[in-house]
């Protein structure tokens, strides 16, 4: 919709959303969500509660300028997908602020610890003159954020050797959770030797890694099971493991509530992430749902939660590392039988992402 008027003072412009995105509002202040595409996993009945609006980068600004809003959250600069999309938010939220006399808070929550610009571009001029506006961009919007609030050491050590100096506040708050409030009351009993694999089937989150692995798993420890919940380009592969193993069963996009009893049931969740040149797993949404939930985690040192995990008892191995350092941190975990009073202990008691909102919209 064109020329929309927002009926929240706040608005979080987004280039996509998931269905966490639309759980974590809920729980936030109210704010509206104008973004550009969703994700495979988008719950049209959360949606519903919410006030969202899908609109093009130009569109969202013209909702911007026409509506009274008193602080826009846009995305992180160096996700260069969005980077136009943000500029065109800083460009209409300050124009709004001029127009009404009104001051308009641009805020950022950044999570990303690899530097695109460090990626080679391709000789081909668009190529290169895309890089050159993406870089000049994502320059000029660092440089017009009001609050900054990094989810890990890793994405402000990346921001801050990017950008040098900004302007606008910052703070370091771990994209840590807090307990899953469906734990209170539930009775979900836990698997036994239960691994979880959660997430999109393809090369980067280490699927195809943990299919080689997990026969070795299963050799050294024939209790051990392994649920897959996800989709993506490797579902066939998913299948194959599933048929040719008993020990294997294969969900393929359940409902929510099934997620999360899952998640709860899991004694190990495994997401073996795996860089490319142009990626690197920022957080990792599974694992944050895995330590809400008491599950015990695997997974390799791209994650920027990667130094905590290590230094809280669960396994991490190196991005590129070969099958048998994955089943046996698998085997470690598993053997380990770290109960989720455990693993739910070392959490902070308000999940990290909505202390950073709150810090990034304080006294608005």
């Amino acid at each position: 919709m064109i020329g929309a008027t927002l009926r929240a003072s706040r608005a979080r412009v987004y280039w996509e959303v998931r269905t966490a995105h639309l759980e974590r509002a809920l729980s936030l202040e109210p704010a509206a969500i104008l973004y550009a595409s969703r994700r495979y996993d988008f719950d049209e009945d959360l949606a519903a509660g919410l006030e969202m609006h899908r609109q093009d980068s130009l569109a969202a600004g013209l909702t911007l300028l026409r509506s009274r809003v008193t602080a826009v959250e846009i995305t992180e600069p160096l996700f260069l997908n969005g980077v136009l999309r943000s500029a065109v938010a800083v460009v209409a939220a300050r124009a709004a602020a001029w127009v009404r006399r009104r001051p308009v808070r641009i805020v950022t929550y950044v999570i990303g610890n690899a530097d695109p610009f460090a990626v080679p571009v391709r000789r081909h001029p668009k190529a290169r003159l895309r890089r050159l506006v993406e870089r000049r961009l994502a320059f000029w919007v660092a440089r017009r954020i009001d609050r900054i609030a990094f989810g890990t050491a890793g994405a402000k050590d990346v921001f801050e050797a990017t950008f040098g100096r900004v302007r606008g506040k910052t703070a370091l708050i771990e994209a840590l959770p807090s307990p899953c409030p469906c734990l209170d009351g539930a009775t979900t009993p836990t698997v036994p030797f239960g691994v979880l694999f959660l997430g999109a089937l393809e090369h980067r989150k280490g699927f195809d890694l943990l299919c080689a692995a997990w026969p070795s798993v299963v050799r050294e420890e024939p209790s051990a099971r392994l649920l897959v919940i996800g989709k993506g380009p490797l579902a066939g592969q998913a299948q194959h493991l599933a048929d040719t193993h008993a020990s294997v069963t294969l969900s393929i996009d359940p409902p929510r509530a099934e997620v999360h009893a899952q998640l709860r049931a899991a004694q190990v969740l495994v997401l073996p992430s795996q860089g490319t040149p142009s990626w690197r797993e920022q957080v990792g949404l599974p694992i944050v749902e895995a330590l809400a939930h008491g599950t015990a985690v695997v997974t390799t040192t791209e994650t920027g939660l990667a130094d905590w995990l290590s230094a809280n008892g669960h396994q991490t191995i190196a991005s590129g590392a070969d099958v048998e350092a994955l089943a046996g941190a698998l085997l470690t975990a598993l053997r380990q039988q770290r109960p989720a009073e455990d693993v739910l202990a070392d959490l902070p008691a308000r999940d990290g992402r909505l202390a950073a909102d709150q810090w990034m919209f304080d006294a608005v």
